[in-house]
Protein backbone atom coordinates (compact mmCIF):
# COMPACT_ATOMS: atom_id res chain seq x y z
CA UNK A 1 0.00 0.00 0.00
CA UNK A 2 1.64 3.15 -1.22
CA UNK A 3 0.96 7.09 -0.15
CA UNK A 4 -1.63 9.36 -1.13
CA UNK A 5 1.15 12.02 -0.40
CA UNK A 6 3.92 10.09 -1.86
CA UNK A 7 1.99 10.76 -5.38
CA UNK A 8 1.97 7.40 -6.52
CA UNK A 9 -0.81 5.59 -8.23
CA UNK A 10 -1.52 2.91 -4.87
CA UNK A 11 -2.70 -0.71 -5.26
CA UNK A 12 -6.67 -0.35 -4.49
CA UNK A 13 -7.15 3.77 -5.19
CA UNK A 14 -10.55 3.59 -3.22
CA UNK A 15 -8.91 2.27 -0.64
CA UNK A 16 -6.12 4.85 -0.47
CA UNK A 17 -8.41 7.89 -0.96
CA UNK A 18 -11.47 6.95 1.33
CA UNK A 19 -9.40 5.93 4.05
CA UNK A 20 -9.58 7.82 7.56
CA UNK A 21 -6.35 9.53 7.33
CA UNK A 22 -4.25 11.89 9.44
CA UNK A 23 -4.22 15.57 8.17
CA UNK A 24 -0.37 15.80 8.56
CA UNK A 25 1.16 15.09 5.58
CA UNK A 26 4.27 13.53 7.25
CA UNK A 27 2.04 10.87 8.89
CA UNK A 28 0.86 9.18 5.89
CA UNK A 29 3.13 5.75 6.30
CA UNK A 30 0.67 3.13 7.49
CA UNK A 31 -2.37 1.35 6.57
CA UNK A 32 -5.63 3.39 6.32
CA UNK A 33 -8.46 2.16 8.70
CA UNK A 34 -10.39 -0.25 6.70
CA UNK A 35 -8.23 -1.52 4.13
CA UNK A 36 -7.13 -4.88 3.49
CA UNK A 37 -2.86 -5.94 4.48
CA UNK A 38 -1.24 -7.49 1.73
CA UNK A 39 -1.26 -10.74 2.14
CA UNK A 40 1.74 -12.87 1.39
CA UNK A 41 3.35 -13.86 -2.11
CA UNK A 42 1.20 -16.64 -4.33
CA UNK A 43 2.89 -18.47 -6.80
CA UNK A 44 5.85 -16.71 -9.22
CA UNK A 45 5.01 -16.08 -12.43
CA UNK A 46 6.36 -14.44 -15.13
CA UNK A 47 5.41 -10.92 -16.83
CA UNK A 48 6.81 -8.47 -19.21
CA UNK A 49 7.44 -4.98 -17.66
CA UNK A 50 6.10 -1.68 -19.36
CA UNK A 51 9.21 -0.78 -22.64
CA UNK A 52 11.57 0.41 -21.23
CA UNK A 53 12.64 4.39 -22.93
CA UNK A 54 15.84 4.33 -24.88
CA UNK A 55 18.87 5.71 -22.51
CA UNK A 56 20.75 6.26 -26.15
CA UNK A 57 20.08 5.69 -29.79
CA UNK A 58 20.06 2.12 -30.84
CA UNK A 59 19.48 0.74 -27.31
CA UNK A 60 15.81 0.17 -28.00
CA UNK A 61 16.86 -3.15 -30.33
CA UNK A 62 18.12 -4.73 -27.00
CA UNK A 63 16.39 -7.19 -25.07
CA UNK A 64 15.60 -6.56 -21.39
CA UNK A 65 14.95 -9.68 -19.44
CA UNK A 66 12.42 -8.84 -16.68
CA UNK A 67 12.24 -10.76 -13.04
CA UNK A 68 9.55 -12.95 -12.08
CA UNK A 69 6.78 -10.98 -10.08
CA UNK A 70 4.32 -12.43 -7.37
CA UNK A 71 0.87 -13.12 -8.92
CA UNK A 72 -0.71 -10.18 -6.54
CA UNK A 73 2.30 -7.53 -7.06
CA UNK A 74 0.95 -4.04 -9.23
CA UNK A 75 2.62 -3.45 -12.71
CA UNK A 76 5.17 -1.00 -12.15
CA UNK A 77 3.16 2.76 -12.48
CA UNK A 78 5.01 4.32 -15.49
CA UNK A 79 7.38 7.21 -14.33
CA UNK A 80 6.18 11.07 -14.91
CA UNK A 81 7.69 13.35 -16.75
CA UNK A 82 10.10 15.46 -14.86
CA UNK A 83 8.04 18.65 -13.77
CA UNK A 84 9.89 21.73 -14.07
CA UNK A 85 10.99 23.63 -11.21
CA UNK A 86 9.34 27.08 -9.95
CA UNK A 87 11.54 29.78 -11.37
CA UNK A 88 11.24 27.51 -14.58
CA UNK A 89 7.60 28.54 -14.31
CA UNK A 90 7.86 31.75 -12.85
CA UNK A 91 10.19 33.81 -14.58
CA UNK A 92 8.41 34.12 -18.11
CA UNK A 93 5.24 34.99 -15.99
CA UNK A 94 7.54 37.73 -13.96
CA UNK A 95 8.91 38.87 -17.65
CA UNK A 96 4.95 38.99 -18.60
CA UNK A 97 3.46 40.83 -16.17
CA UNK A 98 6.68 43.51 -16.05
CA UNK A 99 5.98 43.85 -20.05
CA UNK A 100 2.53 44.37 -18.78
CA UNK A 101 3.13 47.05 -16.25
CA UNK A 102 5.67 48.51 -17.97
CA UNK A 103 2.92 49.54 -20.69
CA UNK A 104 0.83 50.39 -18.44
CA UNK A 105 3.21 53.13 -17.13
CA UNK A 106 4.10 53.72 -20.51
CA UNK A 107 0.32 55.02 -20.85
CA UNK A 108 0.59 57.00 -17.64
CA UNK A 109 3.48 58.64 -18.91
CA UNK A 110 2.14 59.22 -22.17
CA UNK A 111 -1.54 60.31 -20.48
CA UNK A 112 0.80 62.85 -18.34
CA UNK A 113 2.37 64.25 -21.03
CA UNK A 114 -1.50 65.74 -22.23
CA UNK A 115 -1.91 66.69 -18.94
CA UNK A 116 -2.33 65.87 -15.25
CA UNK A 117 -5.86 65.85 -15.40
CA UNK A 118 -5.47 63.21 -18.13
CA UNK A 119 -3.41 61.23 -16.21
CA UNK A 120 -6.06 60.91 -13.52
CA UNK A 121 -8.34 60.39 -16.30
CA UNK A 122 -6.58 57.26 -17.50
CA UNK A 123 -6.52 56.23 -13.98
CA UNK A 124 -10.25 56.48 -13.19
CA UNK A 125 -10.93 54.41 -16.41
CA UNK A 126 -8.60 51.89 -16.11
CA UNK A 127 -9.88 51.12 -12.46
CA UNK A 128 -13.43 51.16 -13.93
CA UNK A 129 -12.11 48.63 -16.45
CA UNK A 130 -10.13 46.68 -14.26
CA UNK A 131 -13.22 46.24 -11.59
CA UNK A 132 -15.77 45.03 -14.86
CA UNK A 133 -13.05 42.95 -16.17
CA UNK A 134 -13.52 41.16 -13.08
CA UNK A 135 -16.85 39.40 -14.05
CA UNK A 136 -14.19 36.98 -16.51
CA UNK A 137 -12.85 35.72 -13.14
CA UNK A 138 -15.89 33.73 -12.85
CA UNK A 139 -14.43 31.80 -15.46
CA UNK A 140 -10.84 32.95 -15.85
CA UNK A 141 -10.20 31.67 -11.75
CA UNK A 142 -11.01 28.42 -12.20
CA UNK A 143 -10.05 27.02 -15.81
CA UNK A 144 -6.51 27.21 -14.78
CA UNK A 145 -6.93 24.90 -12.31
CA UNK A 146 -9.27 22.64 -13.57
CA UNK A 147 -7.04 22.48 -16.56
CA UNK A 148 -4.14 21.74 -14.44
CA UNK A 149 -5.71 19.14 -12.04
CA UNK A 150 -6.93 17.39 -15.40
CA UNK A 151 -2.92 16.87 -16.81
CA UNK A 152 -1.37 16.18 -13.31
CA UNK A 153 -4.47 12.95 -13.40
CA UNK A 154 -3.62 12.30 -16.56
CA UNK A 155 -6.95 13.36 -18.45
CA UNK A 156 -5.90 15.09 -21.38
CA UNK A 157 -8.94 14.17 -23.10
CA UNK A 158 -10.57 16.26 -19.99
CA UNK A 159 -8.69 18.84 -20.09
CA UNK A 160 -8.86 19.98 -23.67
CA UNK A 161 -12.89 19.66 -23.03
CA UNK A 162 -12.78 22.56 -20.89
CA UNK A 163 -10.93 24.50 -22.79
CA UNK A 164 -13.00 24.29 -25.65
CA UNK A 165 -15.64 24.89 -23.47
CA UNK A 166 -13.92 28.31 -21.47
CA UNK A 167 -14.12 30.13 -25.10
CA UNK A 168 -18.01 29.98 -25.26
CA UNK A 169 -18.07 31.45 -21.81
CA UNK A 170 -15.18 34.33 -22.30
CA UNK A 171 -17.70 35.07 -25.45
CA UNK A 172 -20.42 35.69 -23.79
CA UNK A 173 -18.96 37.59 -20.64
CA UNK A 174 -16.74 39.44 -22.51
CA UNK A 175 -19.82 41.18 -24.11
CA UNK A 176 -21.91 41.71 -20.76
CA UNK A 177 -18.17 43.05 -19.58
CA UNK A 178 -18.07 45.26 -22.88
CA UNK A 179 -21.98 46.29 -23.03
CA UNK A 180 -21.63 47.62 -19.77
CA UNK A 181 -18.66 50.09 -20.03
CA UNK A 182 -20.38 51.17 -23.25
CA UNK A 183 -23.32 51.80 -22.52
CA UNK A 184 -22.34 52.49 -18.50
CA UNK A 185 -19.83 54.71 -18.87
CA UNK A 186 -21.16 57.41 -17.58
CA UNK A 187 -22.92 56.83 -14.08
CA UNK A 188 -20.12 53.90 -13.11
CA UNK A 189 -17.88 56.92 -13.46
CA UNK A 190 -19.99 59.24 -11.37
CA UNK A 191 -19.88 56.24 -8.79
CA UNK A 192 -16.39 56.38 -8.41
CA UNK A 193 -16.48 60.24 -7.79
CA UNK A 194 -14.66 61.06 -10.51
CA UNK A 195 -14.18 65.23 -10.61
CA UNK A 196 -15.73 67.53 -12.71
CA UNK A 197 -12.49 68.89 -14.68
CA UNK A 198 -11.65 64.61 -14.84
CA UNK A 199 -14.92 63.42 -16.06
CA UNK A 200 -15.27 64.79 -19.30
CA UNK A 201 -11.65 62.50 -20.32
CA UNK A 202 -12.17 59.72 -18.62
CA UNK A 203 -15.90 58.66 -20.10
CA UNK A 204 -14.81 58.36 -24.09
CA UNK A 205 -12.15 56.76 -23.08
CA UNK A 206 -13.59 54.17 -20.87
CA UNK A 207 -16.43 53.63 -23.94
CA UNK A 208 -13.64 53.08 -26.70
CA UNK A 209 -12.21 50.64 -23.96
CA UNK A 210 -15.40 48.58 -24.88
CA UNK A 211 -14.47 46.00 -27.53
CA UNK A 212 -10.98 45.37 -26.38
CA UNK A 213 -12.17 44.24 -22.96
CA UNK A 214 -14.17 41.70 -24.88
CA UNK A 215 -11.26 40.41 -27.33
CA UNK A 216 -8.87 40.19 -24.21
CA UNK A 217 -11.63 38.01 -22.23
CA UNK A 218 -10.58 35.82 -25.25
CA UNK A 219 -6.88 36.30 -24.98
CA UNK A 220 -6.65 35.60 -20.97
CA UNK A 221 -8.66 32.37 -21.44
CA UNK A 222 -6.85 30.55 -24.39
CA UNK A 223 -3.51 32.40 -22.34
CA UNK A 224 -4.66 29.95 -18.93
CA UNK A 225 -4.66 27.36 -20.71
CA UNK A 226 -1.37 27.52 -22.50
CA UNK A 227 0.29 28.34 -18.57
CA UNK A 228 -1.62 25.30 -17.65
CA UNK A 229 0.33 22.87 -19.71
CA UNK A 230 3.45 24.57 -18.84
CA UNK A 231 3.71 26.62 -22.02
CA UNK A 232 5.08 29.60 -20.38
CA UNK A 233 7.71 30.95 -22.87
CA UNK A 234 5.32 30.74 -25.69
CA UNK A 235 2.81 33.13 -23.64
CA UNK A 236 5.44 35.26 -22.74
CA UNK A 237 6.17 35.73 -26.73
CA UNK A 238 2.61 36.57 -27.28
CA UNK A 239 2.81 39.09 -24.75
CA UNK A 240 5.94 40.93 -26.06
CA UNK A 241 4.49 40.85 -29.77
CA UNK A 242 1.03 42.57 -28.28
CA UNK A 243 2.72 45.15 -26.00
CA UNK A 244 5.31 45.98 -28.51
CA UNK A 245 1.96 46.47 -30.98
CA UNK A 246 0.42 48.48 -28.65
CA UNK A 247 3.04 50.84 -27.85
CA UNK A 248 4.07 51.10 -31.07
CA UNK A 249 0.23 51.97 -32.10
CA UNK A 250 -0.51 54.60 -28.66
CA UNK A 251 2.52 56.75 -29.63
CA UNK A 252 1.36 58.14 -32.33
CA UNK A 253 -2.46 57.48 -32.07
CA UNK A 254 -2.14 59.68 -28.45
CA UNK A 255 0.55 62.49 -29.18
CA UNK A 256 0.11 62.74 -33.34
CA UNK A 257 2.72 63.10 -35.99
CA UNK A 258 3.17 65.65 -37.42
CA UNK A 259 1.41 68.20 -37.74
CA UNK A 260 -1.48 66.11 -37.15
CA UNK A 261 -2.63 66.54 -32.78
CA UNK A 262 -3.21 63.05 -32.32
CA UNK A 263 -6.46 61.28 -30.59
CA UNK A 264 -5.33 61.58 -27.39
CA UNK A 265 -6.67 59.08 -24.58
CA UNK A 266 -9.14 57.28 -26.85
CA UNK A 267 -6.27 56.77 -29.42
CA UNK A 268 -4.75 54.75 -26.31
CA UNK A 269 -7.94 52.40 -26.66
CA UNK A 270 -7.53 52.05 -30.42
CA UNK A 271 -4.23 50.93 -29.72
CA UNK A 272 -5.16 48.70 -27.11
CA UNK A 273 -7.82 46.94 -29.51
CA UNK A 274 -5.09 46.01 -32.70
CA UNK A 275 -2.63 44.46 -30.28
CA UNK A 276 -5.58 42.50 -29.01
CA UNK A 277 -6.11 41.20 -32.51
CA UNK A 278 -2.75 40.34 -32.44
CA UNK A 279 -2.81 38.22 -29.56
CA UNK A 280 -6.11 36.53 -30.56
CA UNK A 281 -4.18 35.13 -34.04
CA UNK A 282 -0.93 34.19 -32.24
CA UNK A 283 -3.22 32.47 -29.37
CA UNK A 284 -5.20 30.46 -32.22
CA UNK A 285 -2.31 30.00 -33.70
CA UNK A 286 0.00 28.24 -30.77
CA UNK A 287 -3.06 26.49 -29.66
CA UNK A 288 -2.89 24.59 -33.34
CA UNK A 289 0.59 24.06 -33.74
CA UNK A 290 1.83 23.38 -29.51
CA UNK A 291 -1.41 21.88 -27.95
CA UNK A 292 -3.10 20.32 -31.56
CA UNK A 293 -6.68 22.20 -30.36
CA UNK A 294 -8.63 23.78 -33.21
CA UNK A 295 -11.30 25.42 -31.88
CA UNK A 296 -15.24 24.91 -33.95
CA UNK A 297 -17.39 27.72 -34.47
CA UNK A 298 -19.80 26.04 -31.68
CA UNK A 299 -17.51 26.50 -29.32
CA UNK A 300 -17.36 30.54 -29.46
CA UNK A 301 -20.64 30.37 -28.36
CA UNK A 302 -21.73 27.07 -26.41
CA UNK A 303 -21.85 26.65 -22.74
CA UNK A 304 -21.17 23.14 -21.79
CA UNK A 305 -22.69 22.34 -18.40
CA UNK A 306 -20.40 19.50 -17.77
CA UNK A 307 -17.29 21.19 -18.26
CA UNK A 308 -17.92 24.34 -17.12
CA UNK A 309 -19.36 23.20 -13.84
CA UNK A 310 -15.80 22.73 -11.80
CA UNK A 311 -14.81 25.80 -13.45
CA UNK A 312 -17.32 27.67 -11.58
CA UNK A 313 -17.00 25.89 -8.34
CA UNK A 314 -13.84 27.30 -8.31
CA UNK A 315 -14.06 30.34 -10.27
CA UNK A 316 -17.19 31.92 -8.30
CA UNK A 317 -15.63 32.30 -5.11
CA UNK A 318 -12.42 33.37 -6.77
CA UNK A 319 -14.23 35.62 -8.43
CA UNK A 320 -16.10 36.86 -5.36
CA UNK A 321 -13.10 37.58 -3.81
CA UNK A 322 -11.65 39.71 -6.51
CA UNK A 323 -15.21 41.63 -6.38
CA UNK A 324 -14.66 41.99 -2.80
CA UNK A 325 -11.55 43.43 -2.86
CA UNK A 326 -12.00 45.59 -5.96
CA UNK A 327 -15.28 46.92 -4.31
CA UNK A 328 -13.23 48.14 -0.92
CA UNK A 329 -10.05 49.60 -3.62
CA UNK A 330 -12.74 51.51 -5.13
CA UNK A 331 -14.03 53.13 -2.03
CA UNK A 332 -10.74 53.93 -1.51
CA UNK A 333 -10.23 55.56 -4.36
CA UNK A 334 -13.32 57.12 -4.36
CA UNK A 335 -12.49 58.61 -0.91
CA UNK A 336 -8.92 59.99 -2.39
CA UNK A 337 -10.95 61.62 -5.19
CA UNK A 338 -12.72 63.67 -2.36
CA UNK A 339 -9.08 64.87 -1.80
CA UNK A 340 -8.77 66.29 -5.10
CA UNK A 341 -7.30 65.72 -8.37
CA UNK A 342 -3.57 66.72 -6.91
CA UNK A 343 -4.24 63.72 -4.47
CA UNK A 344 -5.80 61.23 -7.17
CA UNK A 345 -2.69 62.03 -9.06
CA UNK A 346 -0.53 61.01 -6.51
CA UNK A 347 -2.52 57.61 -6.04
CA UNK A 348 -2.10 57.01 -9.14
CA UNK A 349 1.60 57.40 -9.79
CA UNK A 350 2.22 55.53 -6.51
CA UNK A 351 0.31 52.42 -7.69
CA UNK A 352 1.95 52.32 -10.64
CA UNK A 353 5.46 51.76 -8.87
CA UNK A 354 3.83 49.50 -6.58
CA UNK A 355 2.85 47.35 -9.28
CA UNK A 356 6.49 46.78 -9.98
CA UNK A 357 7.36 46.32 -6.50
CA UNK A 358 4.62 43.30 -6.38
CA UNK A 359 5.60 41.86 -9.44
CA UNK A 360 7.65 39.22 -8.44
CA UNK A 361 5.37 37.92 -5.70
CA UNK A 362 2.49 38.20 -8.20
CA UNK A 363 4.15 35.60 -10.77
CA UNK A 364 5.35 33.45 -8.11
CA UNK A 365 1.82 33.16 -6.74
CA UNK A 366 0.42 32.43 -10.37
CA UNK A 367 3.20 29.93 -10.91
CA UNK A 368 2.89 27.88 -7.57
CA UNK A 369 -1.51 27.70 -8.74
CA UNK A 370 0.27 25.85 -11.90
CA UNK A 371 2.02 23.97 -10.02
CA UNK A 372 0.04 23.19 -7.04
CA UNK A 373 -2.68 22.02 -9.67
CA UNK A 374 -0.50 19.65 -11.33
CA UNK A 375 0.43 18.00 -7.85
CA UNK A 376 -2.85 17.66 -6.63
CA UNK A 377 -4.09 15.98 -10.14
CA UNK A 378 -1.25 13.69 -9.31
CA UNK A 379 -2.22 13.02 -5.14
CA UNK A 380 1.44 14.48 -4.81
CA UNK A 381 -0.18 16.59 -1.67
CA UNK A 382 3.27 16.08 0.18
CA UNK A 383 5.25 18.03 -2.52
CA UNK A 384 2.54 20.38 -2.48
CA UNK A 385 2.84 21.41 0.91
CA UNK A 386 6.85 21.64 0.75
CA UNK A 387 6.51 23.94 -2.47
CA UNK A 388 4.01 26.44 -1.28
CA UNK A 389 6.47 27.37 1.82
CA UNK A 390 9.75 27.37 0.28
CA UNK A 391 7.88 29.81 -2.49
CA UNK A 392 6.45 31.65 0.65
CA UNK A 393 9.82 32.04 2.22
CA UNK A 394 11.21 33.49 -1.28
CA UNK A 395 8.43 36.00 -2.02
CA UNK A 396 8.75 37.50 1.51
CA UNK A 397 12.76 38.19 1.42
CA UNK A 398 12.33 39.42 -2.50
CA UNK A 399 8.87 41.60 -1.85
CA UNK A 400 10.94 43.07 0.93
CA UNK A 401 13.88 43.93 -0.41
CA UNK A 402 12.19 45.38 -3.74
CA UNK A 403 10.04 47.55 -1.54
CA UNK A 404 12.82 48.74 0.54
CA UNK A 405 14.70 49.45 -3.07
CA UNK A 406 11.52 51.25 -4.38
CA UNK A 407 11.11 53.72 -1.02
CA UNK A 408 14.80 54.74 -1.61
CA UNK A 409 14.33 55.58 -5.25
CA UNK A 410 11.05 57.27 -4.72
CA UNK A 411 11.27 60.40 -6.50
CA UNK A 412 13.09 59.01 -8.81
CA UNK A 413 10.74 56.51 -9.41
CA UNK A 414 8.00 59.04 -9.81
CA UNK A 415 9.73 61.39 -11.77
CA UNK A 416 9.21 59.28 -14.40
CA UNK A 417 5.48 60.54 -14.00
CA UNK A 418 5.64 64.07 -13.25
CA UNK A 419 8.04 67.06 -11.58
CA UNK A 420 5.56 68.62 -9.49
CA UNK A 421 6.98 68.58 -5.88
CA UNK A 422 4.01 68.37 -4.38
CA UNK A 423 3.27 64.91 -5.77
CA UNK A 424 6.72 63.87 -5.57
CA UNK A 425 6.81 64.51 -1.59
CA UNK A 426 3.67 62.79 -1.10
CA UNK A 427 4.33 60.04 -3.10
CA UNK A 428 7.89 59.71 -1.20
CA UNK A 429 5.87 58.85 1.74
CA UNK A 430 3.65 56.54 0.78
CA UNK A 431 6.71 54.04 -0.70
CA UNK A 432 7.67 53.88 2.81
CA UNK A 433 4.79 52.53 4.28
CA UNK A 434 4.67 50.47 0.96
CA UNK A 435 8.05 48.49 2.42
CA UNK A 436 5.23 47.82 5.53
CA UNK A 437 2.43 46.35 2.95
CA UNK A 438 4.19 44.39 0.69
CA UNK A 439 4.67 41.56 2.73
CA UNK A 440 1.43 40.84 4.17
CA UNK A 441 0.63 41.17 0.27
CA UNK A 442 2.89 38.39 -0.71
CA UNK A 443 0.89 35.69 1.97
CA UNK A 444 -2.11 36.47 0.22
CA UNK A 445 -0.56 35.98 -3.66
CA UNK A 446 1.03 32.68 -2.99
CA UNK A 447 -0.93 31.14 -0.24
CA UNK A 448 -4.81 32.01 -1.64
CA UNK A 449 -3.48 30.60 -5.18
CA UNK A 450 -2.34 27.46 -3.83
CA UNK A 451 -5.14 27.24 -1.46
CA UNK A 452 -7.44 27.63 -4.85
CA UNK A 453 -5.29 24.60 -6.91
CA UNK A 454 -5.82 22.46 -3.88
CA UNK A 455 -9.97 23.13 -4.23
CA UNK A 456 -10.26 24.75 -1.08
CA UNK A 457 -11.99 27.59 -3.22
CA UNK A 458 -14.24 29.18 -0.86
CA UNK A 459 -12.48 29.96 2.32
CA UNK A 460 -10.54 32.89 0.96
CA UNK A 461 -13.51 34.84 0.16
CA UNK A 462 -15.33 34.21 3.36
CA UNK A 463 -12.47 34.62 5.54
CA UNK A 464 -11.47 37.71 3.57
CA UNK A 465 -14.11 39.30 2.54
CA UNK A 466 -15.17 40.84 6.44
CA UNK A 467 -11.56 42.51 5.91
CA UNK A 468 -11.38 43.69 2.51
CA UNK A 469 -14.99 45.70 3.15
CA UNK A 470 -14.34 46.86 6.60
CA UNK A 471 -10.65 47.33 6.64
CA UNK A 472 -9.65 48.23 3.39
CA UNK A 473 -12.92 50.31 2.35
CA UNK A 474 -13.95 51.37 5.73
CA UNK A 475 -9.99 52.01 6.92
CA UNK A 476 -9.50 53.85 3.97
CA UNK A 477 -12.17 56.42 5.15
CA UNK A 478 -11.54 56.55 8.62
CA UNK A 479 -8.48 56.91 8.59
CA UNK A 480 -8.01 59.19 5.34
CA UNK A 481 -10.85 61.40 5.52
CA UNK A 482 -12.09 61.30 9.68
CA UNK A 483 -9.12 61.25 11.22
CA UNK A 484 -7.31 63.78 8.63
CA UNK A 485 -4.49 61.71 7.51
CA UNK A 486 -4.91 61.87 4.16
CA UNK A 487 -2.79 59.52 1.50
CA UNK A 488 -0.53 58.31 4.22
CA UNK A 489 -4.09 56.99 5.86
CA UNK A 490 -5.37 54.91 3.02
CA UNK A 491 -1.71 53.32 2.65
CA UNK A 492 -1.73 52.55 6.60
CA UNK A 493 -5.16 50.75 5.75
CA UNK A 494 -4.11 48.85 2.72
CA UNK A 495 -1.11 47.71 4.53
CA UNK A 496 -3.63 46.36 7.73
CA UNK A 497 -5.95 44.26 5.36
CA UNK A 498 -3.07 42.65 3.72
CA UNK A 499 -1.21 41.28 6.92
CA UNK A 500 -4.87 40.33 8.38
CA UNK A 501 -5.79 38.42 5.59
CA UNK A 502 -2.99 36.79 4.44
CA UNK A 503 -2.07 35.61 8.48
CA UNK A 504 -5.41 34.06 8.64
CA UNK A 505 -4.29 32.32 4.57
CA UNK A 506 -1.43 30.69 6.52
CA UNK A 507 -2.98 29.77 9.31
CA UNK A 508 -5.45 27.86 7.06
CA UNK A 509 -2.42 26.09 4.92
CA UNK A 510 0.23 25.44 8.07
CA UNK A 511 -2.84 23.75 10.06
CA UNK A 512 -3.36 21.86 6.61
CA UNK A 513 -6.83 22.64 7.20
CA UNK A 514 -6.61 22.20 2.64
CA UNK A 515 -5.33 18.45 3.06
CA UNK A 516 -9.33 17.05 2.75
CA UNK A 517 -10.26 19.24 -0.21
CA UNK A 518 -6.99 18.64 -2.09
CA UNK A 519 -7.96 14.61 -1.59
CA UNK A 520 -11.46 15.10 -3.04
CA UNK A 521 -10.08 17.33 -5.93
CA UNK A 522 -8.06 13.94 -6.60
CA UNK A 523 -10.73 11.41 -6.50
CA UNK A 524 -12.45 13.36 -8.63
CA UNK A 525 -10.36 14.33 -11.79
CA UNK A 526 -9.52 10.32 -11.32
CA UNK A 527 -12.96 9.02 -11.25
CA UNK A 528 -13.68 8.71 -14.62
CA UNK A 529 -9.93 7.92 -15.87
CA UNK A 530 -9.30 5.70 -18.70
CA UNK A 531 -8.77 2.01 -17.63
CA UNK A 532 -5.87 0.49 -18.58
Amino acid sequence: MQTLIGGRDSTTAACTFDAEESTNPAKHETYPRGCPRRKAPGPAVFRARPPVPAPYPGAASIAIMTRPLPANAAAPAPAAPPRPRLLQLAWPLYVELLLGIAVGIIGTALAARLSDRSAAAFALSNHVSGTLFLLFRIVGAGVSVVVTQALGAGRRERADAVARAILGASTWIGALTGGAALLGAAPLLRLMNAPEAVLPLALPLLQWLAPAMMIDAWNASMASVMRAHLRTRDTLAVIVAMQICQVALALPLMLGVGTWAGLGLPGYALALVGSRLLGLALHLMLWRARLGLVPRRSDWWRLPRAELAPVLHIGLPGAAENVAYRLGFMVSVAVVGHMGAEALATHAYTQQVNILVLLFGLATGFAVEIMVGHLIGAGELHQAHRLVRRALARGLVVATLAALAAALAGRHLLGLFTQDPAILAAGGVLLWWTVLLEPGRVFNLVVINALRATGDARYPVMAGAASMLIVLAGGSWFLGSVMGLGLPGVWIAYAADEWIRGLLMWRRWSRQDWVPFARATHRRVRARAPQA
